[in-house]
């Protein structure tokens, strides 16, 4: 009996995987880093994900019939240079979450990128969240949510929109260190829009961040126009995609940290009703393997202390095949009235003022 069920099981496998789909992909990002400007002085060293997260991913699809389907991403971050797991040491920490998309749009759950994070990589940083120009060293990323559900419209003549809810999990009251983001976005011929919102509640649920962001790009001919503004608001005025502590002068004053990531890791960050503003104007151009790029961000600051700061990024990415490219990067920020901000990348949040990248990219 058993030798017949067996080959029915081997069909039943091959029917599985006639109606799935699972890749395994991947970037392996490293270069050297030249920093000046720092506490310490000038620094030198090799970084793993400079213009790009190195990472390792497993994603697939399945075909459930009537135009409905599953999938999945997980997602680990690896340190090209080390050899250790990024974002902390979770073994899944860039992405992990499941999928159900059907004709109604797409709902997603686990740990994933924000609209308001997308909408900044995307549509207003010509940088793509990397390199020494990414606009995130002076503005708040607002990356990843955990215990997060993501909605995912269809398109409609051009108009999408994305909502995200991420619980706070906390026993007794469900707004503590809840986060929400959305965006509703436009896209038709050479122009793209997108307005986005994120807001994030501490663990107190007493005060909370709150960015909007408008941004468009336009692509003519060989060339991509990016332009965005942002309006920040109590914890969430100040940028910087690592670990820094902010402190706001005067009676009152606020610190908290924010996570690798940009997320809101304990307390506020800038004190209670701050503001500032934040502007982004880019330019691409591609000709054959040769791409450049080019951004001014700056970030106003609308507290009494006008920690005001101002960034000059360039780069140059030369592709080698589809997959494989060498780039060079230059950024520098000139911070007024003791404001702190440094020159990073896509992994590491930087320690000086201006800073030199060389590497290589490749994707699996």
């Amino acid at each position: 009996m058993k030798y017949a069920i067996t080959p029915l099981l081997a069909l039943a496998c091959c029917a599985a995987q006639a109606q799935s789909a699972v890749k395994i992909y991947g970037v392996a990002d490293a270069g050297l880093v030249f920093e000046r400007g720092g506490p310490a002085g000038g620094t030198s060293y090799v970084s793993s994900g400079v213009a790009s997260g190195s990472r390792l991913g497993f994603k697939g699809t399945e075909d459930l019939g009537g135009g409905m389907s599953a999938g999945f991403v997980l997602e680990s971050g690896i340190s090209i240079d080390s050899g250790a797991s990024g974002q902390g040491g979770l073994t899944f920490g860039r992405q992990s979450f499941v999928s159900l998309g059907g004709a109604l749009g797409t709902l997603s759950a686990g740990r994933q990128y924000s609209p308001y994070f997308k909408a900044l990589r995307d549509i207003a940083d010509p940088f793509s969240d990397g390199l020494a120009g990414q606009a995130a060293n002076l503005m708040a990323p607002n990356r990843r949510m955990d215990n997060s559900l993501v909605y995912a419209s269809p398109k409609v003549a051009g108009w999408s929109t994305d909502l995200a809810y991420s619980a706070g999990e906390v026993a007794g009251d469900s707004t503590r260190k809840r986060a929400l983001s959305g965006a509703v976005n436009f896209a038709a011929g050479p122009l793209a829009l997108v307005l986005s919102h994120y807001r994030r509640e501490d663990a107190a649920a007493s005060l909370h961040a709150r960015n909007s962001l408008l941004a468009a790009r336009y692509t003519l001919g060989a060339y991509q126009l990016h332009a965005a503004y942002a309006v920040n608001r109590g914890m969430g005025t100040v940028g910087g995609g690592g670990t820094l502590a902010f402190t706001a002068g005067g009676a009152g004053a606020a610190v908290g940290t924010l996570a690798a990531g940009g997320a809101i890791a304990s307390g506020p960050v800038g004190a209670p009703g701050a503001a500032s503003r934040d502007i982004v104007l880019g330019l691409c151009a591609t000709f054959g393997p040769h791409r450049y790029a080019a951004s001014v961000v700056q970030h106003l600051d609308r507290s009494p202390a006008n920690k005001d700061a101002r960034q000059f990024g360039v780069g140059y990415l030369y592709g080698l095949s589809k997959r494989t490219d060498l780039y060079a990067a230059y950024g520098r920020v000139s911070n007024s009235n003791g404001a702190t901000f440094t020159i990073g990348n896509a992994t590491d949040d930087g320690k000086g003022h201006s800073a030199i990248n060389l590497g290589l990219r490749h994707l699996l």
